[in-house]
């Protein structure tokens, strides 16, 4: 399966006027090349008759990344960026035209989104949205990310800018026992709303194509 958007996502500003997803899209579709795409874009929409298309012919997967609903959180941490409940009415078009989406919870922030009321309000929002599956992942800071992350955090959260130097200071991940709860958390709520855990897309890879007969019978 081929990713997209893992690092950086398909639909930025510029795709409006080069559609250069678009033109990856439909030569995935031509091949039944099999894609998950990973978006913040609500512009994906302006793409759902390739994406039909594209999930008749190979195993195809949309994931809205949406890690809170909360607008203070939203507004300091992804600024630029389109509001969540933008992304979940772009989640319900895809969803009634046929292709499978799912929400990707991530980054959570210690402290900033990861209380339970937060977790349940992002996991009920993407089932009532329509969304198939639900995953989450907590903050991983590498060097260069983390020097901004938390030069914005001492900006605007002071307290809790001790808790992450401790808490990150041995490597970009957090430690399994800051992990678990949360994941905890997120699977009960899961179980709770009736969602999946994980992608529900197979990937089946498209059958070789056959040569036709040279002299017929």
């Amino acid at each position: 399966m081929s990713p997209s958007g893992a690092a950086t996502d398909p639909y930025q500003p510029a795709e409006g006027t080069y559609r250069l997803t678009r033109a990856c899209l439909e030569a995935f579709a031509d091949h039944a090349n099999p894609v998950g795409l990973i978006t913040r874009g609500p512009m994906i929409v302006r793409d759902i008759d390739v994406l039909v298309e594209l999930s008749r012919r190979a195993a195809f997967g949309v994931t809205f990344s949406i890690p809170t609903l909360d607008d203070e959180v939203w507004r300091r941490t992804e600024p630029g960026t389109a509001h969540p409940r933008r992304r979940l009415q772009a989640l319900s078009k895809l969803v009634a035209a046929g292709v499978k989406a799912s929400v990707g919870m991530a980054p959570i922030l210690p402290g900033l989104s990861d209380r339970p009321e937060q977790l349940e309000a992002v996991v009920a929002a993407a089932r009532e949205a329509g969304a198939v599956s639900i995953w989450a992942n907590l903050l991983y800071l590498r060097p260069g990310t983390k020097e901004h992350f938390l030069e914005s955090l001492a900006k605007h959260w002071p307290e809790l800018l001790p808790r992450y130097q401790e808490e990150y200071r041995s490597g970009a991940y957090l430690p399994e026992e800051k992990t678990k709860p949360v994941q905890q958390v997120v699977g009960e709520l899961r179980r709770k709303h009736g969602v999946a855990d994980r992608r529900a897309n197979k990937i089946i890879p498209a059958e070789p194509p056959r040569q036709l007969e040279l002299i017929s019978a």
